[in-house]
């Protein structure tokens, strides 16, 4: 599958990754949608603290859980869609983007 992210960069959602996130965090088989709505729409971009090449991208749902960011991880070099989970916190990492 493929995405457009805020910035109309081309996310790549594979197979492989798709199946990991499903069977990691089984609560996001049926939210395909809100993964695109966050790259679409983020509320938030941070710089991973453990590689410069990958990004976190949030966004804040309030009818998840009465609540929750949906953070999707990216690798910049090849728009690989790496994992994507639900939150309730903002892990540590430089904001490149917020929105105003």
């Amino acid at each position: 599958m493929e995405f457009n992210d805020k910035f109309n960069r081309k996310i790549t959602l594979s197979d492989e990754r798709w199946k990991h996130i499903t069977e990691t965090h089984p609560e996001l088989i049926d939210m395909l949608d809100v993964l695109k709505e966050t790259l679409e729409e983020p509320e938030l971009i941070k710089q991973s603290v453990y590689d410069e090449n990958v990004i976190l991208i949030y966004k804040y749902h309030g009818h998840i859980y009465d609540g929750k960011y949906i953070c999707v991880v990216v690798t910049l070099d090849n728009g690989l869609l790496v994992t994507a989970y639900i939150t309730d916190r903002i892990k540590k990492g430089e904001i490149i983007w917020t929105k105003n």
